[in-house]
């Protein structure tokens, strides 16, 4: 337990890229914050390294280090490669090259679509710039005469997606969900914009708000070509990132303190005390930075936040699974990543010998290459026996990848927390940002609502700079720059105020044609 003779300055509860990112911008000014995070492993979260794994082939030992799962560095991700490039802390990135649709139907038959390359070095303009995939015969290949008699519906839910920007203008869309705008589609087209945002979003469109889906689909590919490029870390994200990032922390004088599980906190005069099972810790001032589910317990066991955060809301948490396949020989596709969708239960794959240095080497010694597949849901799904869902998912990968039978070497199943945000967007009033509603105590994640438009380790980024700043000026010390998002491109930005003017018309059309109040 720490004496409130000697308690730090600032807590930070939750030590994933959010908390972490907190916790650099307050040491840098000076400050000493403390990260509690209840892994007794391993900070990071979503990005943290994992243990290693180990298995012999042909009388050699192999080792990997396992990580939460894969993740992409995107263009826009601009708050974090700042972050990382001011501290020489950002890796060399492996810069994508192509992304792989493949579309399976219930009779096996399978579609394969080279669909990455093609969308961002479009020549049609944003937000047209999916055109491209109709000049592809493959792409049209997975579609039938229901996807074209639905091709205006489709178009619809883009314009939905331009119009509307529920972050900056607060527009939650209540009640409203993915599956609302696409049931009726075709179901090609369906299928690939499912996969699309199930990997993104890791939910099924009955399940996925539509604010986050329209808030995504702005972010990652809609407004601009360039949004689409990004890159791979060169290897586990505990190594290349987590691990370096909490060692600088430590250097400018931050602390990391690991089983550190927070289960309710409790305001005493001019400052917190944040309780675990093995003792407490004051601070003058909390940033609260687990995942939204976490931070809804904690808020909700607290007798000081109780009666507020019981009305806030708070967005899922999911799980998730992460399957590895080692191979004693490779798969005819160069591609090195993609998404599966159809008659399969995996959502995507990536090829870690193209990806990863510690793979790389292995299989420039074996001639092998591995495959990591994720699967995001439903529940019922990840609940299911490893040996099922190994035998599952290995089917998926075989049958995508027919060669590859009879060459399987190794296999490994990882079930992930659910820490997953499904992100959707509540009413003003009742959605956490980064300054909360009492004093001396802020909120960063992924999940926390501001205008910006950014996403997952950006957003989780952003909120943490977000929060520090708003700390520190409540310090007096000087505030942290946040750097803006690139404008649409001009064809879109144009689309997209027309779509705000129309907007506006209907709105006064509509107030203009309500009844009169006055009493007669």
């Amino acid at each position: 337990m720490i004496t409130t003779s000697s308690f730090p300055d600032t807590l930070i509860i939750g030590g994933g890229l959010a908390g972490l990112s907190a916790a650099l911008h307050l040491a840098e000014r000076g400050l000493k914050p403390l990260v509690l995070e209840a892994d007794p492993k391993y900070c990071g979260g979503r990005l943290a390294g994992g243990d290693t794994l180990e298995f012999q082939q042909n009388g050699q030992a192999w080792r990997f280090r396992l990580e939460h799962g894969v993740h992409g560095f995107w263009s826009p991700y601009r708050n974090l490669q700042a972050m990382l490039a001011r501290h020489n802390l950002r890796p060399v990135f492996v810069p994508a090259r192509e992304e792989a649709w493949i579309y399976k139907r219930p009779n096996g038959r399978i579609t394969r679509v080279n669909a990455g390359s093609h969308i961002r070095h479009s020549l049609f303009p944003a937000p047209l710039h999916y055109l491209a995939l109709f000049l592809r015969p493959r792409f049209l290949a997975a579609l039938d005469i229901r996807d074209g008699l639905t091709l205006l519906e489709v178009w619809y839910g883009l314009v939905l997606a331009l119009g509307v920007d529920p972050l900056r203008e607060d527009q939650p869309l209540e009640d409203q969900w993915l599956s609302d705008l696409v049931d009726h589609w075709g179901p090609g087209l369906r299928a690939f914009m499912m996969g699309l945002t199930r990997n993104g979003l890791a939910g099924t469109p009955a399940e996925i708000p539509l604010s986050g889906y329209v808030a995504f689909m702005r972010f990652y590919t809609l407004l601009r070509r360039d949004a689409w490029e990004f890159s791979y870390l060169p290897d586990n994200s505990g190594t290349t990132l987590i691990d370096p990032l909490a060692r600088r922390i430590e250097e400018l004088g931050g602390s990391i303190q690991l089983g550190a599980s927070i289960d309710r906190i409790e305001r005493l005069d001019d400052r917190w005390i944040a309780h675990s099972p093995s003792g407490s810790f004051t601070a003058r001032s909390i940033i609260l930075a687990t995942d939204a589910q976490h931070a809804r317990s904690i808020l909700r066991a607290s007798a000081d936040t109780q009666a507020v955060a019981e009305t806030l809301y708070f967005p899922p948490s999911l799980p998730t699974a992460i399957l590895r396949f080692w191979y004693d020989r490779q798969p005819q596709s160069e591609v090195e990543a993609g998404i599966l969708t159809g008659d399969v239960i995996v959502d995507n794959y990536f090829w870690l010998q193209r990806l990863q240095d510690q793979y790389a080497r292995w299989s420039k010694a074996t001639g092998g290459s591995a495959i990591e597949v994720h699967l995001y849901g439903p529940p019922e799904l990840l609940e299911k026996p490893e040996a099922v869902l190994l035998a599952r998912a290995a089917h998926d990968v075989q049958s995508a990848f027919p060669e590859l039978r009879g060459h399987l070497v190794h296999q490994h199943l990882q079930r992930n927390a659910p820490l997953h945000t499904l992100f959707g967007l509540g009413r003003a009033e009742q959605h956490l940002t980064t300054v909360t509603p009492w004093p001396e105590l802020y909120c960063c994640g992924d999940w926390v609502r501001r205008p910006e438009p950014a996403f997952f380790m950006e957003r989780a980024c952003l909120t943490g700079i977000a929060a520090a700043n708003a700390m520190l000026q409540s310090r007096g010390l000087p505030p942290w720059t946040l750097l803006d998002y690139p404008p649409p491109e001009p064809f879109a930005a144009w689309l997209e105020k027309l779509m705000h003017r129309g907007r506006r018309i209907l709105r006064k059309r509509k107030t203009g044609h309500q009844p009169s109040n006055t009493n007669h």
